[in-house]
């Protein structure tokens, strides 16, 4: 009976291979089970996202002259909302522009603030202008807004929200602008 054949020398796999591929596969799982934690503590709480809106405005002085200027003093009443109710929610790089036809009248400018759980933050803002120089277009849209009594105002800005529960986090940018429109 003739003796099978022989291909060469066997070689077999270095201990330190099998011990590097045991380790990334216990690394593997690790991975997997934190991204399932993470996932099941997501579905849990069921995060919102923090919003920031204007809870009222009024135009509190207007004085508009013959020669087409226009002075105006208006409070805006910023309200920024949590609805989480398991998460703290801050806000950093607030920063509006209140604009009337265009024209900037005032930045409402905030430093970082927190709003907690379930709950909300009111900011007053009183913004006077100094005179603005209307052209002869805008100057007749002033007029027809105070005998309608109502005056738009634009309000523009951003806002950098971030809601936290232990170690699940997010970090969202709020761009906001709006049509305010004030009774005179």
């Amino acid at each position: 009976m003739p003796k099978p054949k022989q291909f060469g020398p066997r070689n077999h796999t270095n201990p330190l291979i099998w011990c590097a591929a045991i380790i990334c596969a216990i690394i593997s799982v690790l991975v997997i089970i934190t991204g399932i934690f993470v996932f099941l503590g997501y579905l849990t709480i069921k995060p919102k996202v923090p919003k920031i809106s204007v809870g009222s405005a009024s135009l509190d002085t207007i004085y508009f002259d013959q020669t087409s200027l226009l002075t105006v003093q208006v409070t805006v009443v910023i309200r920024a909302e949590n609805d989480n109710a398991k998460a703290h929610a801050s806000f950093s790089h607030t920063r509006f522009a209140l604009n009337f036809r265009g024209q900037t009248i005032a930045y409402l400018v905030n430093d970082p603030f927190s709003v907690t759980a379930n709950s909300s933050v009111d900011f007053n803002y009183v913004s006077q202008s100094s005179p603005i120089p209307l052209n002869p277009e805008a100057a007749e849209a002033v007029n027809l807004s105070l005998r309608q009594g109502v005056m738009v105002f634009e309000l523009k800005g951003t806002t950098r929200t971030r809601w936290r529960v232990g170690l699940i986090g997010s970090h969202f940018p709020i761009v906001f602008g709006l049509p305010t429109s004030v009774a005179s």
